[in-house]
């Protein structure tokens, strides 16, 4: 934030803030009062902190080294507000004292407040008052308690063996039972009743076990309530129990098509609190990667969008395309779709003798292949038909939601954090950022048909320049260290041992860092309390609020519509549910 703008609204709120909170990622943290939240929000928000990006909570009751400025609490709501005007963030932390904590509701200010309101809720216990509809959002409605509270177990093994009477089978149906006032459904008229469609939970169209409830008229939807959280595994809960090495894997598996992508924010967080600076063979080795996996992600989405469409063939194609991709990832990882290779401080090891040959030929095979996806899909007058001004926001709409990543492009904003703000040595890259104008479905498949060729052109300067030297930072807290080393003196074999047995000690501190990736902006916001594990792990992820929008977008369109909606958003449900 601005020197100057945070000094005015230290100025004009000055008996709500109570304390400013140094942090390893340098964005402004301010703690408020719970009374002042609202009208600080507000003003933030004419100040051109226009979206909403996170809103987390963290159960502060068996932290040991909470920050000295940091106000008593036994709960803190973070919010993670993004400034494009600025291209600057602001964060605003509200102590909550009690087991049963209450704030006021922001979905007044942001549409996309009423879910992250609601995961707080069912994750945490926080109460917002004037919520239009505070109920579980990733657990069942029968679970009890609030999982990502320290009290609360983190494995089925901490409680007794599950078991499942008749009276609590019984009670569990019934709970299913769909209720469409609960669900905020109101009848058109007095004469008329509701008529209903579940679209999945198993769906084709639905890219994963996600259930939307439709409210017809005919086949004109009038209302639509996705139904999130058969995917929940608990991914930030794992996170607080593994430690920070062995948490890497688990990223994987979040976008679970984005593959090393996912490791990238974690790690580079983790770095940020350790003051771990990576060497520049590391940073260009790790963007071929991702730029690699955006590929492969994108592929996935041309050819299902076109199936999702009726059109069968480009995603047979397109899978065998990517298959050359996982050739290139499997000869350099060992691993195809979840290597799991990055490192704190680096990467597994360096590059396999012959890896530029293998990305050499496949620079040179995809460009003529993209050609002819854009003849069979893009130019298909059918695909056209059925694509241009459906599902169409423009961009201060999808700021109001949330929408990141080739969503928030489509729409003509010119906004992409490799470019808007360079991370991991994107600054060195010549490539451009495309555009849509319409912010439609077809627009959505255009960016990402675009971005295809552009990624491309990121891993052919890789290629050609691709730096030598170490692919692991010299810091002792990046494990195991190189082997020469382990061989040569004691101290670094102790090191190693400590390292790999118990993991790193990371200084204690918070960061949070974001990259641009395959579905949208992707982050970790990580806490360390200067012990070997987390503790804190909250994941921002892109599908979360692009999920959120689907009845703003479908309403008044027919359901067929809706299939192309839904295929142009580009989710993966476990990057929804975490």
């Amino acid at each position: 934030m601005q020197a100057e703008a945070l000094q005015e609204l230290g100025q004009r709120f000055s008996h709500a803030i109570l304390a400013r909170q140094p942090t390893a990622d340098d964005i402004p943290t301010l703690w408020v009062r719970p009374t002042a939240l609202v009208d600080m929000l507000q003003a933030l928000k004419a100040e051109g902190y226009a979206m909403l990006y996170d809103l987390t909570v963290i159960d502060e009751r068996e932290r040991a080294r909470r920050p000295a400025a940091a106000p008593e609490s036994d709960f803190t709501a973070v919010y993670h507000l993004l400034s494009f005007e600025r291209n600057d963030d602001i964060r605003l932390k509200v102590p909550l004292p009690g087991a049963a904590p209450v704030l006021p509701s922001v979905t007044s200010l942001w549409a996309n407040a009423n879910w992250y309101e609601r995961e707080a809720w069912d994750m945490f216990g926080v109460d917002f008052e004037g919520h239009p509809g505070l109920r579980r959002i990733l657990m069942p409605p029968t679970w009890e308690g609030h999982p990502l509270r320290k009290d609360h177990y983190a494995r089925a093994t901490e409680v007794e063996p599950y078991r499942l009477p008749e009276e609590k089978e019984a009670a569990e149906q019934e709970a299913l039972r769909f209720d469409p006032a609960a669900w905020g459904m109101e009848r058109q008229s007095a004469d008329a009743d509701f008529i209903f469609l579940n679209l999945g939970p198993n769906h084709p169209s639905t890219h994963g076990v996600f259930r939307i409830v439709l409210q017809l008229d005919g086949e004109r939807i009038v209302d639509a309530v996705p139904d999130i959280g058969y995917h929940h595994r608990g991914a930030e809960k794992m996170g607080e129990r593994q430690t920070w090495h062995t948490y890497i894997p688990y990223t994987d598996r979040i976008d679970y098509l984005g593959g090393v992508m996912n490791n990238l924010p974690y790690v580079m967080a983790v770095e940020k609190l350790a003051g771990i600076v990576v060497p520049e063979r590391v940073r260009v080795i790790r963007i071929m990667l991702c730029e690699l996996f955006r590929i492969a992600s994108h592929l996935v989405f041309y050819g299902t969008f076109a199936q999702d469409l009726g059109a069968l063939s480009p995603v047979f194609y397109m899978f065998t395309d990517r298959e050359r991709v996982f050739d290139i990832v499997e000869a350099i990882c060992g691993g195809r779709m979840h290597p799991s290779w990055f490192r704190i401080g680096g990467v597994a090891q360096d590059l396999p003798q012959g890896w530029d040959r293998l990305v050499r030929d496949f620079v040179a095979y995809l460009p003529p292949r993209l050609d002819e996806y854009q003849r069979l899909v893009l130019d298909n007058a059918i695909v056209k038909d059925r694509t241009r001004d459906i599902g169409a926001y423009g961009p201060a709409e999808a700021i109001e939601w949330g929408v990141t990543g080739p969503n928030l492009r489509a729409t003509g904003y010119d906004w992409d954090f490799r470019k808007r703000r360079p991370y991991g040595g994107y600054d060195q890259f010549d490539f451009e950022i495309p555009l849509g104008s319409h912010g439609d479905c077809y627009d959505r498949c255009l960016v990402r048909a675009e971005e295809l060729r552009q990624s491309l052109r990121i891993v052919r300067q890789c290629l050609e320049n691709m730096p030598e030297g170490p692919y692991k930072a010299d810091h002792p807290l990046t494990t195991p260290p190189r082997k020469e080393k382990t061989l040569q003196d004691i101290e670094t074999l102790i090191a190693h041992f400590i390292g790999v047995s118990w993991g790193p000690a990371i200084p204690a501190g918070e960061a949070f860092v974001g990259v641009e990736a395959t579905k949208g902006s992707n982050g970790y916001y990580l806490i360390s309390d200067g012990g070997t594990q987390p503790y804190r792990v909250r994941i921002r992820t892109p599908s979360f609020p692009h999920l959120q929008m689907i009845p703003f977008l479908c309403r008044g369109l027919f359901i067929a519509d809706l299939i192309a909606i839904l295929g142009s958003i580009d989710f993966v449900m476990a990057d929804v549910d975490r």
